[in-house]
């Protein structure tokens, strides 16, 4: 199928069991981000196609479902239109959604005769001010959809709840056989399937609260605050009451270095040593966990001053380069133009700028590492480049995730935590952190600051 221009499917997927219900309305949500909609707007198209699919699903078996992008000759304008084409006739080829609501999702909902096929169709308006959709960015799009596979926990229990299924009609055919092992399979099963109902009835619960009543979003969103807090909080208090074994644990081992101490062999020497890095590398994940604990639950707010960049530049440039680094990469703090006074926090736009010279000298094997600082208009911004390996396009977003590093790079120390907490410093301070790189031209952090603070 394809629309009114003739334009190719973004997405062809498929809906036959229950579980397809959980895909449908992540792609959905994903097809939707990715057209331009709003979040709502993705909210509620994503909630539409759930509550229809479900619909599908029980009364008619199924359907194919496609997304396409289409462009209204009419009243002009783009629509995301997502076609379900039931694998059985629809009874008396009608179809009225079991929520009245639904339809108020999105800016139609009905049934249409297509090439002789029957098609529940719905459409939902693109915002004017989303970027143009250019025949090229639409093939793009698709070749990412495609590529891009459901990553949520719910696809991963479900493919585990599908295998173990698969092995249970295996088992059973060897019953006689195979008595203890189709046990141990059926308990699994059992508690597998208890947890997929109980995240079905959390799903189905919040579709009929947004169905209902789409005001409930915010109650939604004081929840996942709320659980944001908890996790912020966990990791404050794990933080802290790790940090005093640590510190003793690296204390214990500079007793046994110290040279007054009893005489160690080479091997136990050897031993200490790596006790101490180790507990000095832990000791540096907890210290980012509490920092990265600190910015999530707002708990660590801005002390608003004049800032003069240019001996905060001279600073930086100090205490890095007393730091180890390689001998063919070198550190140049350029001096920021004058007048070099921002309104901002001190402290913690120095640790923002820290964290990107000291990742950047991690990752560089040879060339520079290179801050400098440019005034624009009523903002300053604030480059760290490099010339290590780069990353690529589609690494952009995710080297912001906490732990998360880019496959095949250099294994160098780190725990990925320091980008996220410099972003959320950097926001926290009413500016923005951007990534410019692709692979084998190194990388650009941006940081982009009003002169008159947030």
């Amino acid at each position: 199928m394809s629309g009114p221009t003739g334009a190719a499917p973004l997405l062809q997927m498929t809906l036959r069991v229950e579980h397809d219900i959980f895909v449908v309305r992540q792609r959905g949500r994903e097809v939707a981000a990715a057209a331009g909609l709003e979040h709502q707007d993705q909210v509620r198209v994503a909630t539409a196609l759930s509550e229809v699919a479900r619909d599908l699903l029980r009364t008619v078996g199924g359907a194919d479902v496609t997304f396409i992008i289409v462009h209204d000759p009419a009243g002009g304008g783009r629509h995301l239109r997502v076609d379900l084409a039931p694998v059985r006739p629809l009874p008396d080829g009608h179809y009225e959604p079991q929520s009245g609501a639904v339809a108020r999702l999105v800016d139609m909902l009905g049934v249409v005769t297509e090439e002789g096929d029957t098609v529940v169709r719905m459409s939902r308006r693109v915002p004017a001010t989303a970027a143009a959709l250019t025949p090229e960015r639409l093939a793009e799009l698709h070749t990412e959809l495609g590529r891009n596979a459901p990553g949520s926990a719910i696809d991963e229990l479900a493919a585990q709840n599908a295998q173990l299924i698969a092995a249970l009609d295996e088992v059973r055919s060897q019953r006689d056989e195979l008595a203890v092992l189709n046990e141990e399979l059926a308990e699994t099963n059992r508690g597998v399937m208890a947890l997929y109902n109980q995240l079905t009835e959390e799903l189905e619960e919040t579709n009929r609260g947004v169905v209902a009543l789409y005001a409930e979003l915010d109650e939604k969103s004081a929840q996942l605050r709320a659980a944001s807090e908890s996790k912020s909080r966990f990791l404050a208090n794990v933080s802290h009451e790790l940090r005093a074994p640590v510190t003793a644990i690296m204390g214990l081992g500079r007793l046994l270095g110290d040279s007054a101490s009893d005489p160690l062999t080479a091997e136990q020497a050897r031993q200490v040593g790596l006790i101490r890095s180790s507990a000095s590398d832990l000791l540096t994940l907890v210290n980012e966990l509490l920092d990265l604990a600190k910015a999530e639950s707002g708990r660590l707010e801005p002390t608003w001053a004049e800032v003069d960049l240019r001996p905060l530049f001279g600073q930086l440039r100090g205490t890095l380069r007393a730091l180890p680094t390689r001998p063919d990469v070198e550190l140049v703090v350029e001096e920021p133009p004058a007048p070099a006074t921002l309104r901002s926090d001190e402290v913690l736009l120095a640790q923002v700028l820290r964290n990107l010279l000291h990742n950047g000298l991690k990752f560089t094997e040879r060339g520079e590492v290179r801050l400098r600082a440019e005034r624009r208009g009523d903002r300053w911004l604030l480059a760290v480049s490099d010339t290590g390996p780069g990353i690529p396009p589609e690494q952009h977003d995710r080297i912001f995730e906490e732990f998360y590093q880019v496959p095949g790079a250099t294994r160098v120390g780190g725990t990925g935590l320091g980008l996220p907490y410099a972003r959320r410093l950097a926001t926290l301070l009413g500016g923005t952190l951007e990534l410019s790189s692709e692979p084998g031209r190194g990388s650009t952090f941006t940081v982009s600051l009003p002169t008159g603070g947030a």
